[in-house]
């Protein structure tokens, strides 16, 4: 099957609102708990903190930054883990045990000069609402709590720690014409 079919086949049930909301991003920010991981927090019996990460979502950071697509995170807790994933992934900025994550985001984007129509967030519970219900493109997992879903231009086709920031990642890098050509020059053939 051709790339363009597959491409096309993937993204069946992304509406053209979402399409044209994509091709305007600059700045991708995601939560953490419940989007990047399943929501769930495992303590051992020293409470040492784990979490379980999907790598499909890491992977495609590098071709976001490639593209000039800044990323960072807006998270409520403070977690070493979380700050050490979001170290390793390269983030452009992560903010932690953030309380008012409106005020953040509004804070931050006057000394990015940055507006609100060029940034997508992913969030999937109450806190998230401040920032869902004013960004260009606002997305949620599919497990988002319920009433959350309603803020959303996209609910994703996946739960949280499921793949839902690879699926925004790659909806913003095809909404500008470069997912395609990743996946070409990834599968070059040497002459």
């Amino acid at each position: 099957m051709e790339t363009e079919e597959v491409i096309k086949t993937y993204f069946a049930s992304v509406s053209e609102d979402v399409w044209q909301r994509a091709k305007n991003i600059k700045l991708l920010i995601t939560d953490i708990d419940g989007v990047m991981t399943d929501g769930g927090i495992i303590y051992d019996d020293r409470a040492l903190e784990f979490k379980k990460y999907n790598v499909k979502d890491g992977q495609i950071v590098k071709y976001l930054r490639k593209s000039g697509v800044l990323i960072g995170a807006i998270t409520g807790r403070e977690s070493q883990v979380v700050m050490n994933r979001c170290e390793e992934l390269k983030f452009d900025f992560h903010y932690h045990g953030v309380k008012d994550k409106g005020k953040k985001l509004n804070d931050l984007l006057e000394t990015m000069e940055i507006d609100l129509e060029t940034v997508a967030y992913i969030g999937d519970d109450l806190i998230d609402l401040p920032i869902l219900s004013q960004v260009g493109l606002a997305v949620c997992p599919k497990d988002a709590v319920e009433y959350i879903k309603p803020f959303a231009h996209l609910v994703s086709n996946f739960k949280g720690g499921d793949g839902v920031f690879r699926e925004t990642a790659d909806i913003i890098l095809h909404s500008k014409g470069l997912l395609v050509p990743i996946i070409e020059n990834l599968t070059k053939k040497e002459a």
